[in-house]
């Protein structure tokens, strides 16, 4: 779907390419608030952690990077979801667009309004609440020895992956008019596939200026895996609004 949504450039490249301007200015700002942290990390790590001073030199130094790294891993994490939510608020008549073109070419008609602005804000803030307890949860689990920085940096990955399937496809799934329990029975009968879609987002954030050029197609892939999931004839009992 992610694929479908980079081939979107060739039907409307206009539409697509105002959704670059957002994620370009939150791209910016995100980029220099962790290139910031790092460059002040240090210095806020030995204040935090007075009680090591009196350790040898090694396990000083042992100490104090892994809990850097701890807690620059965990800023990641929030800055990833944070992109996302930041970007669909600060874009919204943009992205708005490019969620009314993939519909508009799938089916030929022009779609009806879509969830409101504020509603995508209440979506994003709620995506910022997750983000941030998910970025204390891998902090948490990067402290774990010997394993702890493998499996924070795997868990990173599912936990931001899965919110950022969940966030770009809010859209197209409230225009449908799915209530919340009949949506959270959507997600978990796609999990996978939603799961495989945020991770693969994610990944192409990781590419130097990736998340620029991902969030546009990002948000058509995810207009696409929404109304793939509600075409599903599992789901067509439990998951569509009542008639």
């Amino acid at each position: 779907m992610l694929v479908r949504g980079f081939a979107f450039w060739r039907r409307d490249p206009g539409v697509m390419l105002l959704g670059l301007v957002p994620a370009a200015i939150v791209f910016a700002l995100l980029v220099w608030g962790l290139v910031a942290l790092g460059v002040g990390l240090p210095g806020l790590v030995d204040l935090a952690t007075p009680f090591a001073d009196a350790w040898q030199d090694f396990w000083r130094l042992a100490f104090r990077t892994l809990v850097a790294v701890v807690v620059f891993a965990g800023a990641a994490v929030l800055a990833f979801v944070t992109f996302t939510a930041l970007t669909l608020i600060v874009g919204d008549p943009f992205y708005e667009r490019i969620w009314a073109a993939v519909e508009t070419d799938a089916d030929g008609v022009a779609p009806g309004e879509g969830p409101g602005f504020w509603s995508g804000v209440r979506g994003s803030l709620v995506l910022v609440l997750q983000g941030l307890l998910s970025a204390v949860l891998v902090g948490l689990v990067g402290l774990v020895p010997v394993v702890g920085t493998v499996a924070a940096a795997v868990l990173g990955a599912v936990l931001t992956g899965r919110l950022l399937a969940h966030e770009l496809t809010a859209r197209a799934l409230d225009a449908s008019g799915i209530p919340p329990e009949r949506r959270r029975a959507l997600l978990r009968a796609n999990r996978w596939r939603f799961l495989g879609f945020g991770v693969a987002t994610q990944l192409c954030f990781l590419v130097p200026l990736g998340a620029i050029a991902t969030m546009p197609a990002a948000v058509a892939g995810a207009t696409l895996l929404a109304r793939s999931a509600l075409d599903s004839p599992e789901l067509s009992r439990e998951a569509r609004p009542e008639s």
